[in-house]
């Protein structure tokens, strides 16, 4: 008996503490948005970084009211928008290349076609 009220007061006093934020909870999903800027997330991807710096502004509202949990979810949030954000633009800068490439390819082969006729394989 003794043991389950020692366990009920300590899950009481558990849910009793608070989150602490830092001044400087948001400066990582700020990074990250800049990462994203500079990776073409504006160009590529720009409701992921829409996304991102909603969630950035709703988590320092968040601050201001002193929710800490949900600061901390909208951060992680506006991170994982940036992350996709920067991902995006990766795969959408190399698939730009890939075409560069294939059309590069095209004219060759038509050069090709040009000079040698039918008979280049």
């Amino acid at each position: 008996m003794k043991f389950i009220l020692i366990i009920a007061a300590l899950l009481a006093l558990s849910t009793c503490t608070t989150v602490k934020i830092g001044p400087d909870a948001t400066v990582l999903a700020e990074n990250a948005i800049a990462l994203a800027t500079e990776a073409g997330g504006d160009e590529f991807a720009p409701t992921e970084m829409r996304f991102a710096r909603e969630k950035l502004a709703s988590a320092n509202l968040s601050i201001e009211k002193q929710k800490y949990e949900v600061t901390i979810y909208l951060i992680e949030e506006s991170e994982i928008n940036s992350e996709l954000a920067i991902e995006k633009s990766r795969a959408a800068k190399a698939r730009r290349e890939v075409n560069e490439l294939r059309k590069s390819n095209e004219i060759l082969e038509a050069k090709l076609h040009e000079t040698f006729g039918d008979d280049f394989k």
